[in-house]
């Protein structure tokens, strides 16, 4: 099981400016909305479908959506 700390580190990781991932790192607080409003409908749909099998990893989704805002604000 991974820890908060894992997720961190992995974001971390993702927005290091020199080994980072390109992808991640022309990001912005506007570019990943889209991103987190589907994780947060697919969080709502596995409530309302009573899916809770799959519900804790679509709010792990979720939650890497939060912990990317976070490093966001870090940065600046």
């Amino acid at each position: 099981m991974y820890q908060l700390d894992d997720l961190l580190h992995l974001m971390a990781r993702l927005r290091d400016p020199q080994h980072g991932c390109p992808w991640d790192l022309k990001q912005s607080y506007a570019s990943i909305v889209p991103y987190t409003l589907e994780e947060a409908y697919e969080v709502a749909d596995a409530i309302e479908r009573g899916d809770f099998e799959h519900l804790p990893g679509e709010l792990g989704d979720l939650l890497f959506q939060v912990v990317y805002y976070s490093q966001l604000a870090q940065e600046e």
